[in-house]
């Protein structure tokens, strides 16, 4: 079968209606996407620049949500420091009414309250983990802030736990008021105000402790914010080699559209001039 021979006219109009659909399909997938480049065909520079921006905020993504549970496990701890405060402060009151009382039963009862007290700030220190790390009782915290350097090392904060499960880690004067208050009248009052410096000293360790945790979560914070902006920064440069103008693109589709019609149109007349040789028979 011998080929179809086309006019000039003719192909020079299939040829644009051919070039304009090819546009056409690519505007429409630009529209779809909401992307001008999608492939490494359509702009490789951009295409892999923008690949290695978005890998990186993905990495400091993960590192990301590793920093907000390290925030977590720091509140955690500050918590339960919080609620020991409140705890030897109402020890301390049990141990001043102690120190004021002068029946012995009465001094027992007190005793007895203080020890009680002392046997929650040990449960709280216990029960202030979050996600099994506990900052109070001896557990680290490692954070990490940055995937590998061009140097290969990374940036992170090891927090140290202290072990406050037990109270005499606190204070080695937290020993049971339950027979030290109660002993011979000569010693009764010593031992009672032992145990107030004690309350005293704890305290003042949690303190530092909080203060210590406070400027941890202060330095995590920040790294975390940062972190957010960069992944915000990475994503926009990301963006801005791929994203597509869509008004750009849907002004390009219709004026494809508009071109694709006269392409039509034009394509029908050279068909029609061709056909007038039909007259001749």
């Amino acid at each position: 079968m011998s080929n179809i021979t086309l006019t000039a006219s003719m192909r020079t109009n299939l040829l644009s209606l051919q070039k304009t659909q090819s546009l056409m399909d690519t505007t429409q997938e630009r529209l779809s996407t909401g992307l001008k480049v999608n492939s490494a065909i359509d702009n490789p520079s951009a295409y892999y620049t923008a690949q290695s921006l978005n890998n990186r905020a993905n990495d400091l993504s993960a590192l990301l949500d590793s920093m907000g549970q390290g925030i977590q496990t720091i509140k955690a701890a500050n918590e339960g420091i919080e609620a020991m405060t409140s705890f030897l402060e109402q020890a301390k009151a049990v141990a001043s009414s102690a120190a004021d009382a002068t029946d012995v039963e009465e001094i027992t009862g007190y005793a007895k309250q203080f020890d009680d007290i002392m046997a929650q700030i040990e449960s709280l220190a216990k029960d202030s983990s979050y996600k099994g790390i506990n900052l109070l009782a001896g557990d680290d915290l490692t954070v990490k802030f940055n995937e590998k350097t061009v140097d290969g090392e990374k940036s992170s904060i090891t927090i140290k736990g202290k072990d406050f499960s037990e109270v005499a880690n606190l204070d080695d004067g937290l020993t049971k008021a339950t027979g030290a208050w109660v002993a011979d009248d000569a010693k009764k009052a010593d031992a009672i105000t032992a145990s107030i410096d004690a309350v005293t000293g704890a305290i003042s360790k949690l303190r530092d402790t909080a203060s210590e945790f406070g400027n941890n979560y202060s330095i995590v914070e920040n790294r975390q914010n940062f972190t957010e902006n960069l992944i915000n920064v990475l994503t926009e440069g990301a963006d801005k080699l791929t994203l597509a103008d869509m008004n750009e693109e849907s002004a390009n589709m219709l004026a494809l559209q508009t071109r694709q019609q006269l392409a039509i149109n034009s394509l029908s007349l050279a068909s029609q001039a061709a056909q007038s040789v039909l007259k001749l028979f």
